[in-house]
């Protein structure tokens, strides 16, 4: 048998989720069946959907072979740990917000399981003694929002359980405001206020754009807010508009595609290229070596009422921006732009 005591990054965590993170190597079968006939909580039986508290001791009526072959393996310190490559932008006892670089993905794939912006900020919170793996039992410090591999800028991290899970609802009920700067093909005179439904096609890795957003082929619900900035001419008559955008819902690919779905596709990005973007994209690619999207997630605002949030209150009404990366001044210069 082994008795663990709930800590505070354990807590708020139903059963059977805790018990799939502290055994890795059992099904969610045997998970089940583990809760129903080896799993005690304060000498209670509890069912899997029950919230584990703090200072609770779950008892687990396993041998010890069981548990070493299902549990985590030991945490081994890494060889050479991947160089860090994000800035910081603001960090406390609770969360980290992350300035990611340009070709870093935010979590690791199937190619990448290593060098990616997840594990980079863990190695780098282990260095400062603010995270020790070896002490957590399921906790990891993790992202609560995504970045696609070429696009910069701003990542939240939950640097506790309950950092995490507030952060999860502060996005959840749209209490962040995400704003990005980008370069869209075309002229865009006045704000657009963009909505429909998004498709994900998950064996392309590319979504599609439906109108009415109801619903109907599994689409999921999106609104995006353009407001042009700045006009850009260049080359022979091409023309393209720096602009800010404002994720009102937050899909993968979705400024992308619903910008590419107006006639707008960004400057560089051949996935949702359309017909009227490949004079100023291939101007792009001969003049910059741009080849593909230019896109940075450059603030966030959180709301001035975080409901239900007392854990970061103190981040009510604030705003954190991340310096726009030398590489989009360049090619914005190059097109002619002058007010960034």
């Amino acid at each position: 048998m082994r008795e663990i005591t709930i800590t505070a990054n354990d807590s708020g965590r139903r059963l059977d989720r805790f018990l799939r993170k502290y055994l890795p190597g059992a099904s969610l079968g045997e998970v089940y069946k583990i809760i129903r006939k080896d799993v005690k909580v304060d000498g209670k039986r509890r069912n899997e959907s029950y919230i584990l508290n703090e200072g609770e001791v779950l008892s687990l009526y396993l041998s010890d072979e069981i548990l070493g072959e299902l549990g985590r393996s030991a945490v081994k310190p890494q060889a050479q740990r991947p160089r860090r490559s994000f800035g910081i932008v603001f960090e406390d006892d609770n969360i980290l917000i992350a300035d990611k670089p340009y070709g870093l993905l935010t979590h690791g794939d199937s190619k990448e399981k290593r060098n990616h912006l997840a594990n980079q900020v863990k190695d780098y919170l282990i260095a400062e003694g603010s995270y020790d793996p070896a002490s957590e039992r399921v906790f990891t410090p993790a992202p609560v929002n995504r970045l696609d591999r070429n696009t910069t800028g701003l990542v939240l991290f939950g640097k506790t359980s309950a950092s995490m899970r507030e952060l999860n609802r502060v996005i959840r009920d749209d209490e962040l405001g995400k704003f990005y700067l980008t370069i869209a093909c075309g002229i865009i005179r006045d704000e657009l206020r963009l909505s429909g439904g998004l498709i994900k096609d998950e064996a392309a890795n590319k979504v599609r754009i439906v109108s009415g957003g109801d619903g109907s082929e599994g689409s999921r619900d999106i609104e995006t807010v353009v407001r042009p900035r700045e006009h850009l001419r260049f080359g022979d008559g091409l023309e393209a508009t720096l602009c800010e955008v404002e994720l009102v819902t937050g899909r993968s690919h979705q400024i992308r595609a619903h910008l590419a779905s107006a006639g707008h596709p960004l400057m560089g990005d051949s996935k949702y290229a359309g017909r009227g973007s490949r004079a100023a994209n291939r101007y792009a690619a001969e003049r910059f070596g741009l080849t593909t999207q230019l896109l940075h997630a450059g603030r966030i605002e959180f709301g001035e009422e975080l409901s239900g949030s007392d854990h970061l209150a103190y981040l009510a009404g604030r705003s954190f921006e991340a310096p726009l990366p030398p590489r989009f001044k360049e090619i914005y210069k190059g097109l002619g732009g002058r007010n960034l």
